[in-house]
């Protein structure tokens, strides 16, 4: 199970050049401590398992993490086992970089092994491991190792309860985007029936209107007929992308051939409000012919965008632009940066909003995008394609 926290990737950079820090830190004090001149295997060995330890720690494809995991808690239960029965240390092997990797890898096993079995299995490991940690040193009497093995114990319920409370956040939130996803599933669902719906009226009427001249103007079929064959192929195509999904009761959609209509009302409604927003349509865009299903995807997407605005950017001014990118029509809505400091957006990278527009917009073949501005602001772009232009279409 991996994280599905959302982090950017400077927030990421940092946290890596943090744990680099802390970890050459922890390993500079091993150094001041077992550092001998005269090179004592004894004194140079907690300087070499500590980094071995810690290479691990950082995320590669290969080996898997489980793998790692277990390297690193066997390897330290072995070297632990051969020192207590054949050459416990009076300075010991019992490095604080050491320590620290396997509370790390204990934390992380308990909270991302998918398996349960697996996780349990290697968290117990790592945990034995760190328990047993103060049997490489000769500390002069069983109670003394005893006291520190006690020690380290809370130390692993600490880390195991962290790593648990991480997994049980981290399934919360894939249930969480699961809905998010269901949900837009099912608004696709209904705006699916009500465009079926309004295809098969112009199918009957035209097919009504073809019985009715069919003997006084029989030069008019053939246009009656082509029409007929273009709404079947469109709504043969709205329901292969849309037919996996279920149905909303409760939905405000989109009327048909009504997209910029709509989305000046939308836009005027809410520069009522007294923040900025203007809506700027390409020439070539009032000429475009687009999916039903898409005209309610692009709806949709400058709908939330102008509601993260009006909830997390309270005074920035909105620009909304649809332009024509060859075959394709862009969307794009950008706000400027806010009066006063605010949160990441709810549509914000890795957010539920994002998630639920962008699984919307890929079920109707499109593509979504956010992120901050140079200026401190927010700008969300989507891509659709265009429907081509049939033999009777006005396009």
């Amino acid at each position: 199970m991996e994280s599905n926290t959302p982090l950017t990737p400077k927030v990421r950079r940092l946290i890596t050049i943090l744990l680099c820090g802390g970890l050459t830190l922890l390993w500079l004090l091993d150094l001041a401590a077992f550092y001998d001149p005269r090179g004592r295997w004894e004194n140079w060995l907690p300087l070499v398992t500590g980094p071995l330890a810690a290479a691990l720690l950082f995320p590669a494809r290969r080996p898997g993490q489980a793998w790692r995991v277990g390297v690193v808690a066997t390897g330290s239960l072995v070297l632990t086992v051969l020192l207590w029965l054949y050459a416990p240390l009076d300075g010991g092997t019992w490095s604080a970089l050491e320590t620290v990797t396997l509370l790390v890898l204990l934390t992380r096993a308990a909270r991302r092994l998918e398996r349960p079995a697996t996780a349990v299995t290697l968290s117990a490991a790592l945990g034995l491991a760190v328990i047993l940690l103060p049997l490489r040193v000769r500390l002069g009497s069983g109670y003394d190792t005893l006291m520190y093995s006690n020690l380290l114990t809370f130390a692993v319920g600490g880390a195991v309860g962290l790593g648990c409370y991480l997994r049980l956040l981290d399934g919360r939130r894939a249930r969480a985007m699961a809905t998010v996803r269901q949900n837009e599933r099912m608004e696709l669902a209904r705006d699916l029936h009500d465009f079926v719906a309004h295809h098969v009226t112009g199918i009957i009427v035209h097919a009504n209107a073809g019985l009715m001249i069919q003997e006084s103007s029989p030069e008019q079929i053939k246009p009656l007929l082509e029409g007929i064959s273009r709404a079947g192929s469109e709504t043969l195509d709205s329901m292969r992308r849309l037919v996996r999904v279920l149905r909303e009761d409760e939905h405000e959609t989109t009327r048909p051939g009504e997209l910029l209509t709509e989305l000046e009302r939308l836009v005027g409604a809410f520069a009522g409000n007294g923040t900025g927003a203007t809506l700027e349509v390409g020439p070539e865009v009032r000429g475009a012919r687009l999916a039903p299903e898409v005209e309610t995807s692009v709806h949709r997407v400058v709908r939330e965008a102008l509601t993260n605005v009006r909830r997390h950017a309270h005074g920035a001014d909105v620009v909304v632009r649809l332009g024509l990118d060859g075959d394709r029509l862009g969307v794009e809505v950008r706000n400027t940066a806010p009066g006063a400091r605010t949160t990441v957006p709810t549509g914000g990278r890795g957010g539920f909003g994002l998630v639920g527009l962008r699984e919307r917009v890929e079920a109707v073949e499109g593509s979504l995008d956010g992120g901050r501005t140079e200026d401190g602001g927010w700008c969300v772009t989507a891509s659709f394609s265009l429907l081509k232009a049939m033999a009777g279409s006005p396009a």
